[in-house]
C-alpha cells in the first residue's frame, strides 16, 4: 500500500491508473516503446521539413507541398506521443516533477512550440513569396533552431531514464 499523497505529484502517481503503470511488467515499456516510436516519427517528419528550410535537402520541393506531406504525420505522432508521455508521467509523477532532466526537456518543449508557432503564424504567412525560390532567413532560423531544439528534447529524454530516483 502507497502512503499518504502529500502533493498533487503524488496523489498522480498513487491514483489507480498510476500505480496500475508502475506495478504492471509490460505497461510501462509498452508505453515507452510506442513513445520512443511516436517520437521519432515526430522528429523524422519535422527534420525533413527542417532540412528544406535550411537548403541541406529536397530543394526541388516546394515548403508547401513539404508541410502538406509531412504535417498530419507530424501532429498525429506527437498526439501519440503527448498520451504516452502523460501515462509514463503519471506512473512516476513525484519522481519526474524532481528531475531536471525532466524540467528541461519540459522547457525546450514549450521552446518547441512558441518556434513553431512563430514560424507558422509569422514567417509562413509570406510563403507565397518564398515557396519554391530563395528561404528567407527567418525560416533558416526556424528551421535551425527548430532541429537543435529537437536534439536536445531526445538527449534530455534520455538522460531522464538514466537518472530516475537520484534526485531526491
Amino acid at each position: 500500500m502507497y502512503p499518504e499523497p502529500e502533493n498533487i505529484w503524488q496523489s498522480i502517481e498513487y491514483s489507480g491508473l498510476g500505480t496500475t503503470i508502475a506495478e504492471s511488467t509490460w505497461m510501462f515499456p509498452t508505453i515507452e516503446t510506442i513513445h520512443v516510436i511516436a517520437l521519432v516519427t515526430v522528429i523524422g517528419t519535422i527534420a525533413v521539413m527542417d532540412f528544406r528550410l535550411v537548403g541541406l535537402a529536397s530543394r526541388k520541393s516546394s515548403v508547401t507541398q513539404m508541410s502538406d506531406d509531412t504535417l498530419k504525420w507530424t501532429w498525429m505522432a506527437f498526439v501519440l506521443a503527448a498520451i504516452t508521455g502523460t501515462l509514463m508521467f503519471i506512473s512516476k509523477a513525484s519522481t519526474y516533477m524532481v528531475n531536471p532532466y525532466f524540467l528541461i526537456k519540459m522547457g525546450l518543449l514549450v521552446l518547441v512550440g512558441l518556434n513553431m508557432l512563430y514560424f507558422h503564424y509569422v514567417t509562413y504567412k509570406t510563403v507565397h513569396e518564398w515557396n519554391n525560390g530563395a528561404i528567407p532567413t527567418a525560416a533558416k532560423v526556424s528551421g535551425i533552431m527548430s532541429l537543435i531544439f529537437w536534439v536536445l528534447v531526445v538527449f534530455f529524454g534520455r538522460a531522464i531514464g538514466f537518472t530516475l530516483g537520484i534526485f531526491y
